[in-house]
């Protein structure tokens, strides 16, 4: 199949591409940018006037909630919720049921995502036997027999600073990334709503700062002793945000993501108990949400992801403190990031969406460098559309921005050269 995307503005920014070029596609990979190959006879023409043309997303984080929990999202409704959002590959954390702490559920993940055929599906392996932190898993095995792109312990925080220690170094003699949620389990204590005047008004539980930052404190500290590659998810606050540049600074191997969310919600937004602003970590200060845009611009926060957590609909219908924490969040990554271009340019908005993300996962993606494959993700950046869970393609409808008005809308996707999304 040869494939011509037309008279779109093509943004590159691995290859420091932003320029109107045409891209010429065949046999899944692409075969050139600007002048069309010798003997280059077409199957097919996609017309992307008025359109951006990038490369397709790498998510760094998204649960697909399949195996074991069906009911919220299944591995097939997810992947084509990210194929409508742009996102061609998917990584999913490993506390799925069962764990991902063998290469049986890392076969079947794959399998799954294969025959669904509308996006790539990366793994984290656990670094704890079913994530209890009290055992190493087979990372040696999970990266050689199931193709894992790191190891996480997802959101179960190791307590115990010696097995994390020994993690560490097992993970670093397998030259494999560590993925790390920080949160002090003693300090969060339960809570639901970041340690503050809101918190205490609405009379919620709150996590304070010091939760996330404590953990930080404590993983750079056995990172810079056993020099294990290391990423922070989903950072939160600006004091861990200071934390790890510091670290970047003095040279550590450590990277960090934000979720799209933190960059446009704080805890305000919490209003009358909204439990689809109930997410884990919580959101926390205006002044930190400031503090984390700041730090994409200087490159300190390296990639945006989506977080996505889809949940049914009576996991968000108990009191604010008693639901799931979690957001739908695929279908809304690409406009809220496209919402940064006043604090970053679009090319640095699209490289934490593609190249950068796919270099924090060790993959070959992100990019439309000649002979790579054709993961594309076209969209009208002058699309302006009302936010309406109800037409959400996620079989997960908990999305905190019902009603908000974005811009940039997802036109066509395509996967290895075939289009797997099209708006038309």
């Amino acid at each position: 199949m040869r494939i011509k995307i037309a008279n779109g503005l093509v943004i590159d920014p691995a290859n420091n591409i932003e320029a109107k070029q045409d891209i010429y596609i065949s046999e899944g990979r692409i075969a050139a940018i600007g002048r069309q190959p010798e003997g280059f006879s077409l199957d097919e023409t996609i017309d992307a006037s008025g359109c951006h043309v990038i490369p397709g997303i790498v998510d760094l984080r998204a649960r697909l909630r399949e195996p074991g929990q069906e009911n919220k999202g299944t591995i097939a409704s997810e992947s084509r919720a990210a194929a409508a959002s742009g996102i061609t590959t998917v990584c999913v954390p490993p506390d799925t049921t069962p764990v991902i702490d063998t290469t049986s559920v890392v076969e079947l993940i794959h399998q799954r995502a294969n025959e669904a055929g509308f996006a790539k599906i990366v793994t984290l392996g656990a670094l704890t036997a079913g994530l209890k932190g009290e055992q190493l898993s087979e990372m040696a095995l999970l990266k050689k027999f199931g193709n894992c792109v790191g190891v996480s312990n997802a959101l179960e925080p190791v307590s115990n600073n010696l097995v994390m220690r020994r993690a560490m170094e097992y993970a670093a003699s397998c030259d494999m990334t560590i993925f790390l949620h920080a949160e002090d389990k003693g300090l969060a204590a339960g809570g639901c709503a970041h340690e503050g005047a809101i918190s205490t008004r609405l009379g919620l539980p709150g996590i304070p700062e010091a939760a996330e930052t404590n953990a930080i404190a404590r993983d750079l500290l056995l990172i810079e002793q056993t020099g294990v590659r290391a990423h922070f998810c989903h950072i939160s606050s600006a004091r861990a945000v200071q934390m790890i540049a510091r670290a970047q600074y003095d040279g550590l191997p450590v990277t960090a993501d934000v979720a799209a969310h933190y960059l446009h919600l704080t805890e305000m937004d919490i209003g009358f108990f909204n439990s689809n602003c109930h997410v884990r970590p919580p959101l926390r200060t205006q002044r930190d949400r400031e503090a984390l845009i700041s730090a994409l611009a200087t490159d300190n926060l390296t990639a945006i992801c989506s977080d996505h957590e889809p949940h049914d609909a009576d996991a968000k219908l108990a009191p604010f403190s008693e639901t799931e924490p979690g957001i739908s969040a695929l279908e809304t990554l690409l406009p809220l990031a496209l919402r940064l271009t006043d604090e970053l340019s679009l090319s640095d908005v699209i490289n934490r969406l593609t190249a950068q993300p796919a270099k924090i996962l060790g993959i070959d993606a992100g990019t439309l460098s000649l002979g790579e494959a054709a993961d594309i993700c076209i969209y009208d950046p002058e699309a302006s559309w009302i936010m309406d869970s109800s037409k959400m393609i996620s079989a997960g409808k908990n999305s905190p921005f019902e009603g908000w008005e974005l811009k940039g809308k997802v036109q066509h996707t395509l996967l290895n050269g075939k289009v797997v999304y099209s708006a038309k």
